[in-house]
């Protein structure tokens, strides 16, 4: 079938085809259905083990997992499928230096458990706007952030999740795209709105398994195929496509390839950038984002959360040798379609006229791997967007249910919280699937660089709010909500003059105005940090300092304070009320119920739907068994900052070896 070599007329289809015709075998698809079985089994398993009749049981797991699930989860809701395509992507569109956010995220996620994890403990909190309301009171910043989480998680995380793990089953399946995301999607909704965190983290724990057996077997053939680390560094730069116009720059390996650290003005990823303009996205991310946190507040005690932590930092090291270098290897063995240069041709190879890298990672799959492990490497990024999906979905329903509702309807009973805690995960199912167009219309040549440079708009004045909050105790309530506003307000005109002054392609000059063209993303998140941070403190400064309940138990200097002032205060009054509205209303419901199923010997066809409705309700965890208990939203996640000393000591060695780790591969690659 491989005729005109190399000829970019449109009537040969081989040598711009980016996949030919390279359907999945028998073996694949056994492969597949096996994978499919395997991970319905578990969600399955662990909604019927867990307790999710409650909001504690749904949304926090019961906060009873040990150390190797959350390690897991914290991995498998951090890699997603725009990650294995992404990364590559940029891998082989720059080099290496996009590991950096990787590198960078080892050490944040070791700070959230050493550092931020014991303040949200000690204060008491279920999710990020609750610690903050209890920080600085009222209502406004709970709100603002509340709206602008579910915000980032429908732009950047399901959005471009959806479309990476999109373009592999397009192109392995050969389904149409709408079909194959909206089974996805079935199947991911099935298990999160019926078993809640824990169906989610143990379906996580089963991913991150398939995950690295597959990405490590797939490095290990592209490693071979490319003779090693020592052919890929000789024949990256010698890795351009055959059409490429021999006196342009378009289509060139970047000299600097296979370094971290670049120039500080002219590079992709300036080293200053870096350094500092990359940490508070990092620190936003790991530390202070719903989806992260909520694992680690699942963790039955301390220890176990940093174990967790600890695990997840070590898996961090692999993206660069699982993702990154494959993407490079891709670029070398197929550089007509993954190094495309011309718009022309690009459009005809993957339809996107900025450039194809994004499809390096897919590439490799189809056309390197045999049988079987083809079908474990599509089973491998359906995990990687179905971890994602569950961890996103999951936690933007605890923050929509426990900040967003309870604030419209603060005598809501816990029965109708778990159903609309439910329902809201229907709803962000619709709108990923309303979203894909809009990714697909948008998308650039570098997907993991347009996740990071939104990120890097919207992300910095939270993190430096959620930091100020934690570790100054002068804080207050006005100051944070004038650096937040402040922040977000230019993080938001930058991020609308990049959607309206797109980047030129390469051989076109840059006519975008200077603050676009000049000011790096990076370094744009430099300036909303410390324009966030002299605001907040300026006008923290200027006003009433907090009250002391706002300041005990909330920062890292206090986390001691005996609890005192936290348990007679207002929350029990919620909860009294909480308790009376539940007793209330659902007694209302069971009624009604009670009601149906009394009339159903008067008439024939009613036992029908009340098995439908008695189904809904076992799917819901509301099987009608009476719900004696008090809402437990308010309940200790995890009780006690104590710790064993002997656990605690290894922990602390461990953390030691991991941090060294990290700075050796931070001075080798730099």
């Amino acid at each position: 079938m491989e005729s005109g070599p190399g000829s970019p007329e449109p009537t040969p289809r081989d040598p711009l085809e980016a996949f030919p015709q390279r359907r999945l075998e028998a073996g694949d698809i056994a492969v597949l259905v096996l994978y499919f079985v395997f991970v319905l089994a578990v969600g399955l398993w662990s909604t019927v083990k867990t307790k999710r009749d409650t909001v504690k049981g749904y949304f926090l797991a019961g906060g009873d997992m040990i150390w190797w699930p959350v390690g897991a989860s914290l991995f498998a809701s951090n890699i997603g499928s725009g990650h294995f395509v992404g990364l590559a992507g940029s891998g082989a569109a720059a080099g290496i230096s996009v590991a950096a956010y990787e590198f960078f995220g080892l050490f944040s996620v070791l700070m959230l458990a050493w550092v931020f994890l014991p303040i949200y403990i000690a204060g008491q909190v279920t999710t990020m706007p609750e610690y903050l309301r209890r920080r600085f009171g009222g209502n406004r910043i709970p709100i603002i952030l509340a709206v602008l989480y579910l915000f980032i998680y429908i732009f950047t995380k399901i959005s471009v999740d959806m479309y990476a793990g999109a373009i592999f089953i397009q192109q392995s399946l050969k389904l149409d795209l709408y079909l194959a995301v909206i089974g996805l999607l079935a199947i991911t909704a099935l298990y999160t709105v019926a078993g809640g965190l824990a169906a989610v983290i143990y379906t996580d724990a089963l991913q991150t398994v398939i995950m690295l057996v597959g990405a490590l077997t797939l490095m290990g053939y592209s490693f071979v195929a490319v003779g090693g680390l020592e052919g890929l560094t000789e024949k990256y730069f010698l890795a351009l496509a055959t059409n490429r116009t021999e006196n342009s720059s378009c289509g060139l390996p970047r000299e600097d390839a296979f370094h971290i650290f670049r120039d500080p003005l002219t590079s992709d990823l300036p080293w200053p950038g870096i350094l500092f303009g990359m940490s508070m996205p990092s620190l936003w991310y790991w530390c202070t984002d719903q989806v992260i946190v909520q694992r680690s507040l699942a963790a039955k005690n301390l220890s176990h959360a940093k174990g967790g932590s600890l695990m997840a930092a070590y898996l961090k090291v692999l993206p660069l040798f699982m993702m990154v270098l494959p993407g490079m290897i891709s670029r070398v063995l197929y550089p007509d379609q993954v190094a495309c240069a011309d718009p022309e041709t690009c459009r005809k190879v993957c339809g996107n006229p900025s450039g194809c890298s994004d499809i390096a990672y897919p590439k490799l799959v189809l056309e390197l791997l045999p049988t079987g492990l083809r079908g474990l490497m599509i089973a491998v990024m359906v995990a990687a967007l179905m971890s994602s999906l569950t961890s996103i979905f999951n936690s933007a329903s605890t923050i929509f249910t426990i900040d967003l509702w309870t604030h419209m309807r603060p005598r809501a009973s816990e029965k109708e919280l778990m159903i609309v805690g439910r329902v809201f995960v229907l709803l962000l199912v619709l709108v990923s699937i309303l979203w894909i167009p809009i990714i697909q219309a948008s998308q650039g040549g570098q997907l993991f660089i347009y996740i990071q440079s939104i990120s890097s708009y919207l992300q910095p004045p939270v993190a430096v709010v959620f930091i100020l909050g934690c570790f100054w105790e002068r804080s207050n309530e006005k100051g944070a909500f004038s650096g937040l506003i402040l922040g977000l307000l230019l993080g938001l005109i930058r991020l609308v003059l990049d959607f309206v002054y797109t980047q030129p392609q390469c051989d076109q000059p840059d006519e975008r105005p200077s603050v676009v063209r000049d000011v790096h993303y990076l370094y744009f998140s430099m300036i909303l940090s410390v324009v966030t941070l002299i605001t907040m403190c300026t006008v923290s400064w200027l006003t009433e300092p907090p009250s002391k309940d706002m300041v005990s138990r909330l920062t890292w200097f206090t986390r001691h304070d005996p609890v005192v002032t936290k348990e007679p205060g207002p929350p029990p009054a919620t909860l009294s009320q909480n308790g009376t509205a539940e007793a209330g209303s659902s007694g209302i419901q069971l009624e009604t119920v009670q009601e149906n199923t009394s009339d159903a010997p008067s008439r024939d066809e009613t036992p029908k739907p009340s098995r439908v409705l008695r189904a809904i309700l076992w799917l819901c965890g509301l099987d009608g068994k009476d719900q004696a208990e008090p809402v437990s939203r308010a309940d200790p996640v995890i009780g006690t900052l104590e710790e064993n000393p002997s656990v605690k000591a290894l922990l602390d060695i461990n953390l030691i070896i991991c941090v060294s780790c990290a700075i050796f591969l931070w001075g080798y690659f730099a």
